[in-house]
């Protein structure tokens, strides 16, 4: 259906509009500065036909995406290096995109337009699934930082593509085998009319000269398949050989020789077998299975460049005249001093120079509560800033990151072959000894019975009949059907040997947060005054902060007390945690006990009490206080997964004995772990992710968790 706009829908977006928002007796309306800007942009540009095929696309959209921050770091030449591509014939530049915000065809449509409406834009190309956009310039006329901030300025944030190259190679390599596969295809399916042809002369016969033409018709054929998609077999012998090892390349490549030599011989003597026909359709079937393992590993890999998100692709470097510029984070080097705002991801690993804020660290270590961080506390790349600027001085960068050592870590595993293909690879050479043995004894014991030519026709079809076509085809097309179905379940698998080791029950190993819990905090108890629960809403109705969306979400349906609704004045979110305002000419105070403590906030003894039989849980507790006075607190965990213990039940049934290793403090996992019972002593806490290799290498397991850091 077409989105149908109210008085009270936004505009641009078609998300509903805040009643704070509404301006009476305007025809339009806007949930955010951002969409009103965006609005007017494309009205002011000619382009309103976006909004009717938009509207024509039924989609639920989402708000614009518009910040302040400049885009100067896409002209800076360590940008360049990385990502733009300079033709040598036209001096034309290129780039890839990722742009936030894109939605539906309409999207597309509004961005291949900019070409019409920035001088020196030449083309603007937009993949609606990948929401990558390729733009093609003239450096002379345009620079990109100005198409960068036209294309921020219509609500969609650009991100530098990471993997360009990478992805332009696998385009090329994945467009020549589809190449080869569709030739062998072809070919073999035309060779096998041909065979059909003369099978059927045998039975009702055949004049000689049509049987002539179809065989040599065969060995034109036959040699285009054996030299054209059949030319991946001999490369991989050819480079094992010289190697000094032997792979299945090399009895494939041998029956393929051997047939190819046999079938030229015999269509030249007009005598025989021709075996072009099996020839062609072996090499089809195989290109099938090679395509397969190509798509497997390109899914892998694709994932890994998927992580590389955690880091972003920009950051603000302080000069050292204080004043702040927007770099590639590549260009960052050790000593450099980045500016991170509240919302933001950390560019680097570093230390903290100025500023106080809490530190959402989840994604790394699996731990869900924020880490607070003040000057001279360590942070790692890709960890979230979440409460007020922060200034850090770089300490590591690029591969040298927390995150970038776990990347490695993640790329080796995924290199990492199954064990039935170190099997195959094993087996190899002696397999193609035992073949070229049982040859050479076949050609003997034929030869003085039946002479050459029969001989070799036996020795012929023993290299065709026994080569490896069986295990070159089946374990890819086992692991590609297997990682199909898994797919179609939302499960990714980014390592075929995975599906082999799950055939023998073990240990499996649970991260806590996000596999077994939820990931997100939620209010399970409220201790104290009940009058004041409906204000806690309105107090956190501006926070971004994980417990202040926890307590906006649990109380915002409860009302306020009629003298006390819509009286938030001076609202201050405090570093560390907490939110400070008068309501009605009160002083009321929301946030954890050490800073209502800091701030000399008087407990009652009943809440103190309360407060640590909590806390000896591991559940967070957020202390309200009135007047320097606590009045009540807010229990907050993050609660289990309705399927968690039927899930256990089950991995219990197959044979497998549930464990926890989890980042979060040991407490915590305790509670999860009774809750499931998994017994103390195969429940632990506080891991740091190298730990939980450590304690994965240590014996046969199953992992299963949600995060980087597992």
């Amino acid at each position: 259906m077409p989105v149908t706009l109210t008085e009270t829908t936004c505009a641009h977006c078609a998300l509903p509009v805040p009643p704070g928002l509404v301006r009476q007796g305007e025809a339009q309306q806007f949930c955010c500065p951002g969409c009103r800007a965006v609005f007017d942009q494309i009205h002011a540009c000619g382009l309103d036909d976006y909004y009717r095929m938009r509207d024509a696309a039924g989609l639920e959209l989402k708000p614009a995406v518009v910040r302040d921050d400049d885009a100067d770091a896409f002209d800076s030449d360590a940008f360049a290096d990385l990502y733009i591509r300079r033709s040598e014939s036209d001096g034309l530049c290129t780039t890839d995109f990722v742009l936030e915000g894109v939605s539906c065809a309409a999207c597309v449509w509004l961005i291949e337009r900019l070409p019409r409406r920035i001088d020196g834009l030449i083309d603007a190309r937009l993949g609606l699934a990948d929401a990558t956009v390729r733009l093609t310039w003239d450096p002379a006329r345009v620079r990109l930082s100005q198409i960068a901030a036209e294309l921020m300025r219509f609500g969609y944030r650009p991100h530098p593509a990471r993997g360009v190259k990478h992805a332009d190679l696998h385009r090329k390599e994945l467009r020549r085998r589809l190449v080869d596969l569709g030739a062998a295809g072809a070919i073999s399916g035309n060779l096998m009319l041909l065979a059909a042809a003369l099978y059927a002369g045998w039975f009702s016969g055949i004049d000689r000269q049509y049987e002539s033409l179809l065989r040599w018709l065969s060995l034109g054929l036959g040699m285009i398949s054996l030299t054209w998609p059949g030319r991946e077999f001999f490369i991989g012998a050819i480079a094992a050989l010289r190697l000094r090892t032997v792979n299945f390349d090399v009895p494939i490549a041998l029956a393929l020789l051997a047939g190819g030599i046999a079938g030229t011989l015999n269509v030249i003597l007009g005598t025989g077998e021709i075996y072009f026909d099996s020839l062609s359709a072996l090499i089809f079937l195989l290109l099938i299975g090679r395509l397969l393992q190509f798509c497997q590993q390109r899914r892998a890999q694709s994932a890994v460049e998927l992580l590389f998100s955690l880091t972003p692709a920009t950051c603000r470097r302080v000069g050292k005249d204080g004043a702040l510029f927007s770099v590639p984070i590549q260009a960052l080097v050790v000593g450099d001093t980045v500016e991170v705002w509240p919302g933001e991801l950390l560019p680097a690993d570093g230390e903290i120079a100025d500023g106080a804020s809490s530190v959402d660290q989840s994604l790394l270590t699996g731990e869900t509560k924020l880490v607070s961080a003040a000057p001279g506390a360590m942070v790692f790349g890709g960890a979230r800033n979440v409460d007020a600027t922060l200034r850090i001085v770089v300490s590591a960068v690029g591969d040298s990151t927390r995150v970038g050592r776990l990347m490695r870590l993640l790329e080796a595993g995924l290199a990492d072959k199954p064990p039935i293909v170190k099997l195959t690879d094993r087996i190899a050479n002696r397999f193609t000894f035992v073949i070229l043995g049982l040859a050479i004894v076949t050609f003997l014991a034929w030869m003085p019975r039946a002479g050459a030519a029969v001989a070799t026709n036996r020795v012929v079809s023993l290299l065709i009949v026994t080569c490896p076509c069986v295990l070159g085809l089946a374990v890819p097309l086992t692991f590609a059907l297997s990682i199909g179905r898994l797919a179609r379940r939302d499960i990714l698998v980014k390592s075929a040997a995975a599906l082999e080791r799950l055939a023998k029950p073990g240990r499996v190993v649970f991260d806590k947060t996000g596999t077994l819990t939820e990931g997100r905090m939620r209010v399970v108890r409220w201790i104290g005054d009940d009058s004041w629960r409906g204000m806690v809403a309105e107090l956190e109705q501006e926070s971004n902060h994980p417990v202040g969306v926890a307590l906006r979400d649990a109380y915002e349906q409860v009302e306020p007390p009629a003298d006390l609704r819509g009286q938030v004045r001076n609202r201050q979110e405090l570093a560390g945690g907490g939110v400070t305002a008068l309501l009605a000419g009160r002083d009321v105070l929301l946030g954890s006990p050490r800073m209502l403590r800091a701030r000399g906030a008087v407990c009652p003894t009943p809440l103190v009490d309360a407060r640590h039989e909590q806390e000896s849980q591991g559940n967070t507790v957020v202390l309200l206080a009135v007047d320097g006075v606590v009045r009540a607190l807010a229990v907050l965990c993050d609660t289990l997964r309705p399927e968690a213990p039927t899930t256990l039940a089950k991995l219990r049934g197959f044979g497998f004995t549930p464990t926890i290793c989890s980042g979060d403090v040991q407490a915590v996992v305790d509670r999860v772990a009774a809750s499931l019972a998994i017994a103390s002593g195969d429940a632990r806490g506080g891991m740091s992710p190298e730990e939980k290799l450590s304690n994965v290498k240590s014996a046969p397991t199953l992992m299963i968790g949600d995060g980087v850091n597992d």
